[in-house]
């Protein structure tokens, strides 16, 4: 991971989980939100700008492993010093390519 996605997680205190974005990725893709959060202490972990869908606050997407070494793409933003995960499944033939190239 880069020296700058280094630190916008260093200064993250938790996650930002409610109603809203808490039970979404299991019903829609069976990721829990326990699995999206180890996502964040594993390595490999690859941050990247979202720009495409940044218009109304700064995106970022991850590419990781869960403990149970599933692969994930997790979209995500920053508030409050708090992850927010937007949405979370698994990867795709692609992503597991650039994934595995790190």
């Amino acid at each position: 991971m880069n020296r700058i996605y280094k630190e916008l997680l260093n200064h993250c205190v938790g996650f930002d989980w409610d109603e809203g974005n808490i039970n979404k990725n299991w019903l829609k893709h069976e990721v829990s939100p326990a699995e999206c959060e180890q996502t964040f202490f594993n390595r490999p972990l690859i941050i990247q700008d979202d720009i495409s869908h940044s218009k109304n606050e700064k995106r970022f997407y991850a590419l990781g492993r869960s403990n149970s070494k599933r692969n994930l793409f997790i979209a995500l933003t920053v508030r409050a010093k708090r992850i927010r995960v937007i949405s979370a499944s698994d990867m795709s033939r692609r992503e597991k390519e650039v994934y595995g190239n790190e």
